[in-house]
């Protein structure tokens, strides 16, 4: 009579497995908070994920791992945590080349016309730089299922503060609606009835009163107020701190 065999686990997909890389990050198996990053770098700079591309290639890959017991949810590889996810840019005849990579090894390289620029209803005399407002609607994408806590709190609050100008947070503006649905959070015990941030930023340039292209040192305000905010002292994987540090970024380039 013969024995079933056991079940053997699906092997992970790995970075070496969808992209070209080298090294350590070939072997690594790709976790959510690497879609999550890459992301946001796509949703910054085009306002919105392209279809097929290799944010929603880390997305597929990652939740099969995830489903697979192989990562956790808010897993992110460390040469991804050290190195980022990050979208560089060229203008060659006519057509932006444009390339993605995670880890500091590319996982994308391809053209589009020139024309493509970040939403024009919220271009900025600053022409395609990544705004404030923008980076906050940004972050509703890369970690929106996460219920909006102390730490978001502090980091949309100093973000709303430096796009307006003002010094302070402005009644029923963003930072307001961030304070009340934390307080809301706190009292709610199922996770699924919590406010989540894709409820309090999918608007945000919208609720702003004013904005402004993000900065180094805004990235760094915002970055300063999530961590100490927090036990760990930590910024948020995909989170509001960590956007606004990619949108920096790439505003400096």
């Amino acid at each position: 009579m013969s024995q079933e065999q056991p079940q053997r686990s699906p092997e992970p997909v790995k970075y070496g497995d969808v992209f070209n890389v080298s090294g350590q990050l070939a072997s690594q198996p790709i976790a959510p908070q690497d879609a999550a990053a890459l992301q946001a770098a796509e949703t910054a700079v085009y306002g919105q994920t392209i279809k097929g591309g290799p944010a929603s290639v880390l997305q597929s890959a990652a939740d099969f791992n995830e489903q697979h017991g192989v990562v956790g949810h808010d897993d992110m590889t460390g040469a991804v945590r050290d190195g980022g996810a990050t979208i560089d840019e060229a203008n060659i005849g006519g057509y932006r080349v444009v390339t993605e990579a995670v880890g500091g090894q590319v996982v994308g390289q391809y053209g589009l016309p020139v024309e493509m620029q970040i939403d024009e209803s919220k271009s900025t005399s600053a022409g395609d730089a990544v705004t404030i407002g923008e980076a906050l609607e940004a972050t509703a994408l890369s970690a929106g299922n996460k219920p909006v806590d102390k730490s978001d709190v502090a980091a949309i609050q100093a973000a709303e503060v430096r796009a307006t100008g003002l010094g302070h947070i402005v009644p029923g503006g963003v930072g307001a609606e961030a304070q009340s649905a934390a307080a809301r959070n706190m009292q709610t015990t199922r996770d699924e009835e919590k406010t989540t941030l894709a409820d309090v930023l999918t608007d945000a340039s919208e609720k702003l009163v004013g904005d402004k292209p993000v900065t180094r040192e805004d990235a760094e305000g915002v970055t300063y107020a999530e961590v100490r905010n927090k036990d760990d002292l930590s910024t948020n994987p995909g989170g509001v701190a960590a956007v606004v540090a990619a949108a920096a970024r790439l505003n400096q380039k």
